[in-house]
C-alpha cells in the first residue's frame, strides 16, 4: 500500500513552497491543496486547531505543521537526498542558520514592510545587517551547504525569490548585485534550478498579491 502524503498550502506563501521544494528534492509524490486563506477550510483548522494557517503535511493520517518542523520531519522520513548535513558539527551549524534566517531575518525583513514611515530607515538598515551576515556566511560557496540545495537555501527561500518583487514595489533596496555579490548570484543559482522553478509562483501573479497583502 502507497504511503499518503498531502500538502496544505498556498500558492503565494514561501512557507508551503518550502515543504514542496524539499519534497521533491526527496522525490516523495504529494498531492497538493490549495487553501483560501480568506476562508479557510475545516481540513485545515481540523489539522492544524493551533495556528490555523498553511502549510500543514498529511503523512498517513497524521498531521504536522509549520514549515521548520515539516522540513525536520521530511528529513528525518525519506532518506534520500539529505537536505541536513550528516556530521552533527556541521547539522548544528546548519540549524543555527535556519534559525537566523527564519528568526531574526524574516522578522527584520517584515518590519521593514510594515512599519510606519518614520522608522523605516532603521528597519531598512536592520534588514540590511541580516543581509551582511548571510552574505558573509556564503562565503563564496553556490549553495549555503557547498554545492547542492540543503535546507538552509530552502527556509531561505523567501529571500530567493519573494524579495526582490518586494523591493521593487516598497521603491527600496535591500539586495543588489553591488551591496550583496555573493547573495545576489546565490539567488539567481538558486531560482534557476529546474526543481525550484517548478515550485515558484508566476512573478506577475506574485507582484499583485504582494501589493495587495501591503495594502491592507
Amino acid at each position: 500500500m502507497g504511503e499518503e502524503v498531502k500538502v496544505f498550502g498556498a500558492w503565494g506563501s514561501p512557507f508551503s513552497r518550502k515543504v514542496e521544494l524539499a519534497l521533491r528534492l526527496k522525490g516523495v509524490p504529494y498531492d497538493y491543496i490549495e487553501e483560501d486563506l480568506n476562508n479557510k477550510s475545516s481540513l485545515l483548522l481540523q489539522y492544524n486547531p493551533v495556528y490555523k494557517k498553511v502549510p500543514v503535511l498529511l503523512h498517513n493520517g497524521k498531521s504536522i505543521a509549520e514549515s521548520i518542523v515539516i522540513l525536520e520531519y521530511i528529513e528525518e522520513t525519506w532518506k534520500a537526498y539529505p537536505i541536513l548535513p550528516q556530521d552533527p558539527n556541521d547539522k548544528a551549524m546548519a540549524r543555527f542558520w535556519i534559525n537566523f534566517i527564519d528568526g531574526k531575518c524574516s522578522s527584520a525583513i517584515r518590519k521593514v514592510a510594515f512599519s510606519p514611515e518614520e522608522e523605516r530607515e532603521k528597519a531598512v538598515e536592520e534588514a540590511c545587517e541580516c543581509l551582511k551576515t548571510l552574505e558573509s556566511a556564503l562565503n563564496g560557496k553556490k549553495f549555503f551547504g557547498g554545492d547542492t540545495i540543503g535546507m538552509v537555501d530552502i527556509v531561505a527561500l523567501f529571500i530567493a525569490f519573494w524579495l526582490r518583487p518586494f523591493q521593487e514595489i516598497k521603491g527600496l533596496e535591500l539586495l543588489s548585485s553591488e551591496k550583496f555579490p555573493n547573495l545576489f548570484k546565490w539567488t539567481d543559482d538558486f531560482v534557476s534550478c529546474s526543481i525550484v522553478k517548478e515550485i515558484l509562483p508566476p512573478r506577475d501573479k506574485l507582484v499583485a498579491h504582494i501589493k495587495a497583502h501591503l495594502s491592507k
